[in-house]
């Protein structure tokens, strides 16, 4: 199944790890990402610690757990190649739409593009 069809049909748990630019390492929850039709990944993030890190360290990983008995999901090797901040698509492509004051008052929004580099299951070495 391609990535886009898998994120698009899966339901899950996924955490984003980025690093900073010495190497201090951070996880958060993150919404399964967005598969662009180039086969980019895009996340929809605040400004925050991941996104911060992002900013000295391009490479990332985002493990995905799918609901459901068992260990079965995807790990994915990342590495950021742009960004958007509060444009038109981020509001097209989110999945949830909070009160739009409310969600305003959080800060903005950033669109972070990676390329995808490796995909690997969720147990085991893959190949």
């Amino acid at each position: 199944m391609e990535l886009k069809d898998y994120f698009a049909n899966v339901i899950g748990f996924g955490v984003l790890a980025t690093a900073d630019a010495e190497g201090q390492v951070n996880l958060a929850v993150y919404a399964r990402p967005h598969v662009l039709e180039d086969g980019t990944l895009a996340m929809i993030m605040r400004d925050r610690l991941s996104h911060h890190n992002l900013q000295s360290n391009p490479h990332a990983a985002y493990l995905f757990r799918e609901e459901g008995a068992g260990y079965r999901g995807k790990r994915l090797h990342l590495t950021k190649i742009g960004e958007e901040k509060d444009t038109e698509r981020i509001h097209q492509l989110k999945r949830r739409h909070p009160f739009l004051v409310k969600d305003a008052e959080r800060g903005p929004l950033f669109l972070v593009i990676f390329q995808v580099d490796r995909v690997l299951p969720l147990i085991g070495p893959g190949n």
